[in-house]
């Protein structure tokens, strides 16, 4: 805003340094891979440039921004073949505990959301990364708030199954 209280459309540039890094760990959480992320990103600022007339308009350019992102995992044939299983990275600093251990259940935590389908998928990082309620999510992704709902269910359900089952002391 400025001192006179109309709103300052930001430059292409400023979004994108405003933006990238919360994007970039958006595509993260989407794709399970920081390459794959940034080409995720990359690909939506390629696009957004081309558009920035329109886009510099809407109220909210970041949450566009977000938008695409999503869109454009649900809809990018090449980043999660069927056959590949993205794995989280390793951290680079040293620790005391286990990291083998926190390693191992990092991984598996990524091969459960990669077993999930792109949509339900979407809704849980949206849900539980981004903390957007139903009814943003479902703007962003186009449906209804009972899809956004009924997605979230079928995932958590899915995500339940593969969950080894807690022993009794």
């Amino acid at each position: 805003m400025t001192t006179d209280g109309v709103r300052r459309a930001l430059s292409f540039d400023e979004l994108v340094t405003s933006s990238e890094r919360r994007l970039l760990r958006l595509g993260l959480m989407l794709t399970g891979g920081v390459h794959s992320s940034e080409d995720l990103v990359q690909t939506v600022f390629a696009r957004a440039h081309r558009k920035w007339d329109r886009i510099s308009a809407v109220e909210s350019p970041e949450a566009y921004l977000r938008t695409m992102v999503v869109n454009e995992f649900l809809s990018w044939r090449r980043l999660l073949k069927s056959r590949e299983v993205p794995l989280a990275e390793p951290i680079d600093r040293p620790s005391e505990e286990d990291i083998g251990s926190r390693q191992a259940q990092r991984d598996a935590a990524w091969r459960l959301l990669a077993g999930l389908p792109r949509q339900q998928r979407a809704v849980l990082v949206l849900r539980y990364y981004e903390d957007l309620p139903d009814d943003e999510i479902a703007e962003v992704l186009g449906v209804a708030p009972g899809t956004v709902r009924s997605n979230a269910a079928r995932g958590l359900a899915a995500l339940r199954t593969h969950l080894p089952a807690e022993e009794e002391h």
